[in-house]
């Protein structure tokens, strides 16, 4: 049986929608409750199909659904809801019922993506395009180069998405397509915008930048070109801390040739629904993402529904013989009976990995989570000598001080004893303790404690005082006056320039460090240990990954992907092994009708 706890503002909205609903009013304002509820929890639709002819409990009372006929059309009769196009609170299409903004955020990405994966190809120099790829991708030939593949997908199309684990190249790849456009300009202007949905993710793309452009083999006018400054997709929209809506009109007020959104698993339809309609017909839409990560924390998995559940796209014919034909690549083909929508020929999946080979320890673990094998997964952890892996048995509660004496120690003792707040940044990125909730002996506002009880009681902090030298702290609220944003970290240290006080120290995306008073900062908390939702867009030498003793809705197979590809080269598992399993097998599906839309009945017949 399903079962569905209302919180306050499903109430108050079922209560709302049941008076205007007048006859019909309960079975409105039952279905306008659990459309509010499944929002609530990252969803963008309620499935009628899913409860249709069966017994549910709201809140503890046990409620029998009719069939689906019947509830379509009892559904369909009530004022308060309406089909596309009308203005109601709910939105009935498809046996799927919406909220109306909801549905329309949907409706605004679904037709703008595929009015630019279906706009003809962009004229390109077809000579200099070859030039290009021979001096950025100088490829064996052996095997298919992805990377080269997508660079001439985005000279060619308007929308374009990279998906890949990390260590597959997108940032690289993105540089050099960033260079080829350049090019292709010839000497004209085209502007180019950079931005990642946290302070945290952009800071780290403009890093990836600097690092990559100077190995570019191109000119120095074009190297030169080439924007290192990226910002926070609501800092790109002009956003106001809490606003709903953009302070522009919608509609062609981004007036860049080419916008490039980094981490964009992590971005929510509401949000993506106001990016892709600020756009100018005519610019380009380039993500990168990692369609197995966690989705966003808001509502929607727009990468994931965007990647569909197509493995290895098969290209349509025109475009594959395009791209071998200027590339001399070979494409791998897929048979597959269904229409191809345009969509197909905006996606690429990188698929060498540069850090981890599929016969590396943390590679094959990888590998193994990403389908679903938990069991696997667990086998190769907990082999004798799996190169950077490690498996333990979850400590009771009062054995937690016990067990992350030592990590804690070697982890953070390098940051803590730092010379400069530079060093101090990097050093304190080589490990983080990560966990799957908040709450509880094992989440994380009990572990950063513990963490700190610990570090004080051996000597390494002084933690007598909030304020202490070597607090890492994470900005938890965007606050655009002081910019700072949701998941920025910062150090607090004594600093000898303010006469030895604390000062805060953050990194900027232009390289620089910038230092605040604790008095000026936005929520925050200290971030020892961290959620694995808050740790996407960072990596870390060393992962400890501290897993609850019993299964919750929380635990996934994207979760478990999500925290082990954050290390760098090292990973610490601390759990139950029938939870992790379990968590392995689970994989996150939230409700929409986008990747319908966007894909149709075209579905991955490799398996």
């Amino acid at each position: 049986m399903l079962t569905f706890e209302l919180n306050p503002i499903d109430r108050h909205f079922a209560n709302f929608i049941g008076k205007e609903a007048g006859e019909g009013g309960r079975l409105a304002g039952l279905m306008a409750a659990l459309v509010s509820n499944v929002v609530g929890s990252g969803h963008i639709c309620f499935d009628l199909a899913g409860i249709a002819g069966s017994k549910i409990a709201v809140s503890g009372e046990e409620i029998v659904i009719p069939c689906l006929e019947e509830l379509r059309e009892s559904l369909a009769g009530l004022k308060v809801t309406g089909q596309p196009g009308d203005f109601t609170p709910l939105i009935l299409y498809h046996d799927r019922l919406y909220l109306q903004r909801y549905w329309s955020y949907e409706k605004r990405l679904i037709d703008v993506i595929m009015d630019k994966a279906s706009a003809a190809p962009s004229a390109i120099d077809s000579a200099l395009l070859r030039d290009e790829i021979e001096r950025l991708f100088p490829g064996d030939g052996r095997e298919a180069d992805w990377q080269k593949i997508a660079a001439i997908m985005a000279l060619r199309r308007r929308f374009l998405v990279i998906s890949g684990g990390p260590g597959t190249g997108k940032t690289s790849t993105v540089v050099k397509i960033i260079a080829m456009l350049l090019e292709q300009a010839k000497g004209g202007a085209f502007r180019i915008a950079l931005a990642a949905p946290t302070g945290k993710a952009a800071a780290r793309l403009c890093d990836a930048i600097r690092a990559m452009k100077g190995r570019l083999a191109c000119k120095e006018s074009i190297r030169n070109l080439i924007p290192e400054r990226a910002t926070t997709i609501h800092q790109l929209l002009g956003l106001a801390r809490g606003a709903r809506r953009s302070t522009f009109p919608e509609g062609g007020i981004l007036t860049y040739d080419a916008v490039i959104i980094d981490e964009a698993s992590m971005s929510s339809l509401p949000l993506m629904s106001r990016l892709i309609s600020a756009m100018n017909t005519e610019s380009r839409l380039i993500l990168l993402g990692d369609k197995n990560q966690l989705a966003s924390v808001e509502a929607g998995a727009v990468l994931g529904d965007i990647c569909g559940n197509l493995i290895d796209v098969p290209f349509s014919y025109d475009f594959r013989t395009f791209i071998e034909t200027i590339s001399g690549e070979r494409i791998p083909s897929q048979a597959i009976s269904k229409k191809l929508p345009p969509l197909a020929d905006s996606l690429v999946v990188l698929k060498k990995n540069y850090r981890f080979t599929s016969e590396s320890g943390i590679g094959g673990m990888v590998s193994a989570v990403k389908e679903g094998k938990g069991a696997a997964a667990l086998a190769i952890m907990k082999e004798e000598s799996p190169a950077g892996l490690k498996w333990r048995q979850l400590p009771s509660p009062a054995g937690m001080r016990a067990g992350l004496t030592s990590p804690l120690l070697e982890g953070y003792r390098s940051f803590l004893s730092s010379s400069s707040p530079e060093e101090a940044l990097i050093s304190f990125d080589s490990f983080r303790i990560l966990c799957a909730v908040r709450g509880g002996p094992y989440g994380v506002v009990s572990l950063n404690s513990l963490a700190e009880e610990i570090l004080s009681e051996r000597g390494v902090i002084d933690h007598g005082m909030r304020w202490y030298h070597g607090r890492p702290v994470m900005v938890t609220v965007n606050d655009y006056n002081l910019q700072l944003f949701n998941g920025d970290v910062g150090i607090a240290l004594n600093d000898p320039e303010s006469g030895g006080d604390i000062r805060v120290f953050f990194p900027l995306s232009d390289g620089r460090i910038r230092k605040l008073s604790p008095a000026r900062l936005p929520a925050h908390e200290t971030i020892y240990a961290m959620t694995v939702h808050k740790s996407q867009g960072s990596e870390f030498d060393n992962i400890l990954l501290i897993l609850p003793p019993i299964d919750t809705e929380l635990l996934s197979r994207e979760l478990i992907y999500t925290a082990v590809t954050r290390a760098r080269s090292r990973v610490e598992i601390w759990g139950e092994e029938k939870v992790f399993t379990i968590a392995v097998g689970c994989g996150i599906e939230r409700r929409s009708g986008l990747r319908e839309a966007l894909w149709g009945d075209v579905h991955d017949n490799s398996g």
